[in-house]
């Protein structure tokens, strides 16, 4: 069976942390490792994380739950320690406030991957928009296509970063671009693709949604910077004939 590591960011996220951690604990699938990589919160988080740390325990079930908090240089710096700790076959980013939708989301990702044949470099799905009381809102503007590829991103994140899961041990050789402040999940998922474009690997679709994203998130409230920052991924490297922000 293949392993999920499911990575949760959290900075003073006391309000918003126990909704991940319920979706993450009531998964069926029973191969999942939980990181949570906490950046020193000041609030009450890392004690709602250790009770979830006791909750997981006693449900008996297969899943490791594993925390740190320490200082960081940012959310990519956090995310980058939860690339080098995880030791699952694919990993996800399912920050504070995001969550999985169904108790057996993992377990559909999972029926994806054939036995006997090459696993595929990313797994990925839909997303919908949630509010702060985690409501349904809206179905995420931009869809997957069903063959994606790096490509694809020209025409936008077409993968919403909570839904693209990547193997870990070729993520892990791709940590994320510190220097962005708001967009290193962007070129991020570019450059998996490209690997695994290089590697010949696949990517293969999930059909379902696969994540809850909270609406308010850091990309959201810094909306014009964020697109700036996106702009500059794509003109970089990854598509030098984009010339003009559309």
């Amino acid at each position: 069976m293949i392993s999920f590591t499911i990575v949760t960011i959290t900075y003073n996220a006391e309000s918003l942390f126990p909704k991940t951690a319920q979706s993450v604990l009531e998964q069926t699938y029973p191969c999942v490792e939980h990181l949570i990589i906490d950046g020193a919160s000041q609030d009450g988080t890392m004690s709602l994380v250790h009770d979830y740390e006791q909750r997981n325990r006693e449900a008996g079930n297969c899943h490791c739950v594993v925390s740190v908090s320490e200082p960081d240089k940012g959310i990519y710096d956090a995310m980058n320690k939860g690339l080098a700790r995880a030791t699952g076959d694919y990993v996800c980013f399912l920050n504070a406030g995001d969550f999985l939708p169904s108790a057996s989301t993992l377990e559909n990702l999972a029926s994806k991957v054939k036995a006997g044949e090459p696993m595929p470099a990313v797994l990925y799905g839909d997303t919908d928009i949630v509010d702060g009381n985690f409501q349904f809102l809206r179905h995420r503007r931009l869809s997957p296509p069903e063959n994606l590829t790096w490509h694809s991103f020209k025409r936008g994140m077409l993968v919403c970063h909570q839904a693209f899961y990547a193997r870990v041990d070729l993520a892990r050789e791709i940590p994320y671009d510190t220097n962005y402040r708001f967009s290193a999940d962007v070129d991020w998922c570019i450059r998996v693709m490209k690997e695994a474009e290089r590697r010949g690997l696949s990517l293969v679709y999930a059909q379902a949604v696969v994540a809850n994203y909270l609406e308010e998130g850091q990309t959201t409230r810094n909306h014009k910077a964020s697109l700036k920052e996106r702009f500059h991924v794509m003109r970089k490297g990854s598509y030098p004939e984009i010339t003009s922000r559309k």
